[in-house]
């Protein structure tokens, strides 16, 4: 019989990457990737922020998703940092909570994120004559901040199914603090707890990925209907750098659902390596993919540069 009685261990040893081959070389891909995310986010926040013609619902949807990468990032990355270069093993119980409701909390926002930037989108194709009286600045924000308000009452829920449990080993199979984690450590029968993140998982695969897929099937509709190539053009240009950012997130997401449901079992490094691919890629290509991508940003973010640059010369 399991010992539900056991004392509430104060911290916790991760043992994810016992397996791992190269770790050094692991961990500083790792801290490459996740300085980018770093600069990349910022330098979008700092653009949008430093220019008062773009503060759209469309650029403000970009700032908040750089903001929301960095949160997402943040707490699992400095920890698989800390774990493959350092060797810091051990956390304590209060840290790993912390760091796993801010984890899930950053996934949360991100997938009703590009939901909302979906939304944004189709709005401002289907009506653009509209689109600044339906979706004003202020309602963006009000709508970014119920994101993060839904994200942390969701995740005040789970922490305090997780701060009821039992906890009788202080090891964690996991490279970094999550809620699936967490479980498998206490002793009680998990699969009853794997509910609610079964659930939270099939709201944003279930609902939140159909929902975007709806709004791109209104907007290649639109499209279609356009008579001029400059303008079909044009329309498909504002919608490449969301879907390549929607790809990133949900594909990893889908495989690992995908693999679960036909019974394919993988063994723990198998299952870090897609965890930590899921949470790094979509938070490494966003920067990416609207620097470049989008000309505003780009136009400003070369500007800011060479300002910079002609200052340091004098």
């Amino acid at each position: 019989m399991v010992n539900v009685t056991a004392q509430r261990v104060t911290e916790f040893t991760l043992t994810g990457s016992d397996q791992v081959p190269n770790q050094r070389l692991l961990g500083t891909l790792i801290l490459v990737t996740y300085l980018f995310i770093l600069l990349g986010n910022s330098a979008n926040i700092c653009v949008v922020a430093s220019d008062r013609r773009l503060f759209t619902p469309m650029y403000i949807f970009i700032c908040n998703l750089a903001a929301v990468d960095i949160t997402f990032t943040t707490s699992a990355g400095t920890t698989l940092i800390g774990l493959l270069l350092l060797g810091i093993r051990n956390i304590s119980y209060q840290e790993c909570i912390s760091r796993m409701f801010i984890y899930h909390m950053g996934d949360i926002c991100l997938s009703l994120t590009l939901t909302l930037m979906a939304v944004d989108r189709v709005v401002a194709i289907s009506n653009p004559l509209r689109y600044h009286s339906i979706l004003t600045n202020g309602r963006t924000l009000a709508l970014i901040a119920f994101t993060w308000l839904l994200a942390i009452v969701i995740m005040g829920l789970l922490v305090g199914i997780l701060h009821s449990l039992p906890y009788c080993q202080p090891l964690l199979g996991f490279s970094f603090c999550n809620y699936a984690t967490l479980v498998r450590a206490a002793c009680v029968d998990p699969e009853p707890y794997f509910i609610y993140s079964t659930a939270l998982t099939s709201w944003v695969i279930g609902v939140h990925l159909p929902l975007i897929l709806a709004t791109y099937v209104k907007i290649i509709y639109i499209v279609l209907k356009l008579s001029k190539n400059e303008s079909r053009k044009q329309m498909v240009n504002t919608c490449v750098s969301h879907v390549i950012v929607v790809t990133c997130y949900f594909l990893p997401k889908c495989i690992v659902t995908l693999l679960t449901r036909v019974g394919v079992t993988l063994n723990p490094t198998e299952r870090n390596a897609l965890l930590i691919v899921s949470t790094l890629l979509p938070s490494f290509m966003n920067p990416a993919v609207y620097c470049f991508r989008t000309k505003e940003i780009r136009t400003r973010l070369i500007k800011i540069l060479t300002r910079n640059c002609v200052n340091v010369i004098k």
